[in-house]
């Protein structure tokens, strides 16, 4: 059995966690933006930091397992 919670975790991260796909932290024009399409040298830092927070939360404090 294989533990498939990481890369799926990962990658539906990765896709949400996109600068301007749901929202952008900081915007250009508001401190968040939403689906503005836009993006930042600054807002590609900040949802870095937030990618990874979020996948040490999931992965390693909530030890999150999905087996198929």
């Amino acid at each position: 059995m294989q533990d498939w919670a990481a890369p799926l975790i990962a990658a539906a991260l990765f896709a949400f966690l996109a600068p301007g796909l749901l929202l952008q932290i900081p915007g250009r024009n508001r401190p968040v933006d939403f689906l503005n399409m836009k993006t930042s040298v600054a807002a590609i830092f900040v949802h870095t930091i937030l990618y990874g927070l979020f996948l040490i939360l999931f992965l390693i404090v909530l030890h999150v397992h999905l087996y198929a």
